[in-house]
């Protein structure tokens, strides 16, 4: 992301000291659109996870060693990125043994495997796959000079085994949020959203720990939003903060919460514990809610991160990641 700081250099010569020139420089504190809007997630994956594998005896992908959480990237050297080209390279096998590259916790890994019939008569690997993703976040911050985005604070990953999954391609939606679950001890609430799956506005570039990152291909979307100054991490202050989220219609509004604990070495998107305070946004959602991960957080008219887990024993409470941390990340490309 390109940096909005500008460097002004002065020369001063001084003839008592040979003119020798001095030069004197000026910072102007970066800035950044906070969004707090929602919008749809699309993201097809750059190759086919797997999600679970049958321990039924014989499995091929058991005999081949492996397991859910892995990521299949070609089979007999061309490049899967759907479920249909799993399926298609398989039946088309006739029964033999198929070679296969996957990648395992960022390490690409080599195997062969012989696919066996179903009860239904088609060849089978005994995995189930996926390739795609689609659901709704909240859109952190937009950069007008760069025009790109942080969305989430945290990553996308698979369900069913928590593994970040790597990206194809993927795009935003715009959004508007249709119905609220209340998040209640021990069960998350949601929002709801509805969206244009044909209409984009973004797309999505990088997927990592601190969340989600891209281009703008639209920035009339974000149009007539006030910039805000960044904070550094060590600028951060208990104490209270306001968020922006949007958790009905199209509207984003503030909401306020106190920020109780800051965790200068934790992890990387658990940086800030937040306590939600807004009696309307207990009202309506019971706290922090799933699609409110990236909502910005605002203190002392700076941006300092974002919304990115709720504790499931008390949905008034959850963690936030410091604005800091999401733009190193978007950073190192």
């Amino acid at each position: 992301m390109k940096t909005k700081r500008k460097i002004f250099p002065i020369k001063i010569a001084a003839s008592l000291f040979l003119a020798l020139s001095l030069i004197i420089t000026a910072y102007a504190a970066d800035t950044l659109v906070p969004v707090g809007h929602t919008a749809g997630i699309r993201l097809h994956l750059s190759g086919a996870v797997i999600v679970d594998v049958s321990e039924l005896p014989g499995n091929p992908a058991m005999k081949a060693g492996l397991s859910a959480g892995d990521v299949i990237k070609k089979i007999d050297g061309r490049e899967i990125n759907s479920n249909e080209e799993v399926r298609d390279a398989v039946k088309n096998s006739g029964g033999k043994t198929l070679s296969l590259e996957y990648e395992r916790e960022g390490k690409l890994c080599k195997t062969e495997i012989t696919p066996i019939k179903g009860e239904d008569g088609e060849y089978m690997l005994g995995v189930v796959i996926r390739s795609s993703i689609a659901g709704i976040g909240t859109v952190t911050y937009y950069d007008p000079e760069s025009k790109t985005y942080g969305a989430l604070g945290h990553a996308i990953t698979e369900s069913d085994t928590n593994v970040i999954v790597p990206v194809g391609d993927g795009a935003l939606m715009k959004s508007a949020v249709s119905d609220v679950k209340k998040g209640e001890k021990g069960c998350p609430g949601e929002l709801c959203g509805e969206y244009d799956m044909s209409v984009s506005f973004a797309d999505i570039e990088k997927n990592s720990d601190c969340g989600i990152f891209g281009h703008v291909s639209d920035g009339d979307a974000f149009r007539g939003m006030k910039e805000y100054p960044t904070a550094k991490k060590s600028e951060v202050r208990k104490g209270k903060a306001k968020i922006l989220a949007n958790i009905g219609g199209d509207e984003v509004k503030e909401y306020e919460v106190e920020i109780t604990n800051i965790y200068l070495d934790g992890e990387k998107t658990k940086n800030m514990l937040i306590h939600v305070t807004d009696k309307e946004l207990l009202e309506k959602t019971g706290g922090i809610v799933r699609g409110m991960s990236g909502s910005p957080i605002i203190q002392n008219g700076k941006l300092i991160g974002a919304v990115t887990h709720v504790l499931v024993n008390d949905p008034t409470r959850g963690y936030g990641i410091f604005i800091e941390n999401m733009l190193s990340e978007q950073k190192a490309g």
